[in-house]
């Protein structure tokens, strides 16, 4: 299916989702979208002692038939969808899609699984929404990779929401037409921009869940006739005439090309660390150097040398990534990170606490972390990290990473994924006889009848 019949991507891509059967999506695409439901999952359950998460579950709280994970509670779809999304994404621990980096469990997960639970779907049901929408958020990723980002916007949140609304509308058995619509709809819906980077508040973790729920509301508004522009994509005032750089020219051809024969979502990336995407290639470079280090009072200064797209997201202004105003802001600052990780030779959920940020010596180290520009860097591309330490003798070492570690080129193990499910949920202390009885759940969701019971 690679030529365009149709007068616009939106009616293209809906064709596909509404041709699209069980037996389409490849055991490998299954596969990865079961890593990503475990990987979800187990970030809702670390989070929901969070004060983010208690805010929303206090505010947000019209009952429902769906389940907040982790709260025995339940609420309205539109809500659930907004508190589980905004605990998976919470502490930037969930998977990643390498280029323009978006996040697609967090949208994905928890709008599918409302769904799944406001309407008595089954797994299958479940399984193909998520495949739908999870395959559209990729590809709006390839179409201007960086442009949304520099644009002052969140690709998450905006591309999230369109994921959301067709995945959706595929499990409610929206018609071709009552798909684009809802796409149109939830064009209107899609926001979130970027301004948390200023002092590390908590908006960023709030845009997966809300890009979840205005999924839920766009693709019932479609559904019910009412129109949405079919130009939602590539129009005049469509989403990258809009929330997208104007220098960096949009490829629809991504969004159509190999559509059903090439599965962009099976390249997922899950991450080890529990920080921004662009951070951890240079967290690998620490750990790398770290059993050459002594004592880290002996250290001069630590050079990274870095892509140009990232230094506005992770490296400036230098003064408050040295000096992280907040554990949330720690988490896309590099020098904290690669401070934190040469220290503690990890970087998980404990490593980015209050506590660990008021200590002085890490602070200290962190101070005296900075960049330079390399232009052969191949992001966004490729994710890597390079550093060099100067030592105050006179002698330096360096490490180099060439690849994001969990990512296509370099994807983690299976017992490395179950071994980090684990260990979020024991962060929530949550006791290994319900992680193993929890895990036994996620395996099979896909067969199962129901979802009721999931939460």
């Amino acid at each position: 299916m690679n030529k365009i019949n149709k007068s616009s991507v939106a009616e293209f891509f809906s064709d596909w989702a509404c041709s699209i059967q069980i037996k389409d999506i490849p055991k490998s695409v299954k596969k990865k979208l079961n890593i990503i439901v475990m990987d979800s999952i187990g970030l809702m359950i670390s989070a929901k002692n969070e004060p983010y998460i208690k805010s929303l579950v206090e505010a947000l709280d019209e009952k429902g038939d769906c389940s907040l994970i982790g709260h025995n509670k339940k609420v309205s779809p539109f809500n659930a969808s907004i508190i589980n999304g905004t605990a998976v994404h919470g502490e930037d621990f969930d998977d990643t899609f390498e280029g323009t980096p978006v996040h697609v469990g967090a949208v994905m997960v928890p709008a599918m699984l409302a769904v799944a639970q406001a309407r008595n779907l089954s797994g299958n049901e479940f399984l193909k929404g998520l495949a739908i929408g999870s395959e559209l958020i990729c590809r709006l990723a390839l179409v201007a990779p960086t442009a949304v980002h520099r644009q002052g916007f969140h690709p998450t949140a905006i591309f999230g929401a369109f994921g959301a609304s067709i995945g959706i509308s595929s499990a409610i058995g929206n018609s071709s037409n009552q798909m684009v619509s809802s796409l149109g709809i939830v064009g209107s819906m899609a926001s979130g921009i970027i301004e948390y980077l200023a002092e590390g508040t908590s908006t960023k973790r709030l845009h997966p869940g809300w890009a979840a729920g205005c999924g839920w509301q766009s693709a019932n508004i479609g559904k019910s006739g009412f129109a949405g522009p079919r130009t939602v994509f590539e129009g005049t005032h469509g989403v990258f005439n809009t929330f997208a750089k104007a220098t960096i020219k949009p490829d629809f051809s991504y969004l159509t090309k190999d559509l059903g024969s090439r599965w962009e979502c099976e390249k997922l990336a899950i991450k080890p660390y529990a920080c921004g995407t662009m951070a951890q290639p240079f967290i690998d470079c620490s750990i790398k150097l770290k059993s050459e280090i002594s004592n880290v009072n002996e250290i001069d200064r630590i050079v990274a040398r870095v892509g140009e797209g990232t230094v506005h997201r992770l490296w400036e202004p230098l003064e408050e990534k040295q000096n992280p105003s907040s554990p949330y802001g720690a988490k896309f600052s590099v020098p904290y990170c690669i401070a934190v990780s040469l220290i503690d030779g990890q970087a998980g959920l404990k490593q980015f606490t209050k506590k660990r940020l008021q200590d002085t010596s890490l602070l200290n180290l962190a101070s005296k972390v900075s960049y330079e520009i390399n232009p052969n860097d191949e992001y966004p591309k490729n994710y890597t990290g390079d550093i060099t330490i100067f030592n105050k003798n006179g002698t330096t070492i360096s490490a180099n990473q060439n690849c994001l570690r969990g990512g296509k080129l370099s994807p983690l193990k299976e017992e490395e994924v179950y071994k980090k499910f684990e260990e979020n949920l024991k962060f929530s202390n949550v006791k290994s006889d319900e992680i193993t009885k929890l895990c036994g759940k996620i395996n099979t969701i896909f067969n199962i009848k129901n979802l009721e019971d999931i939460g």
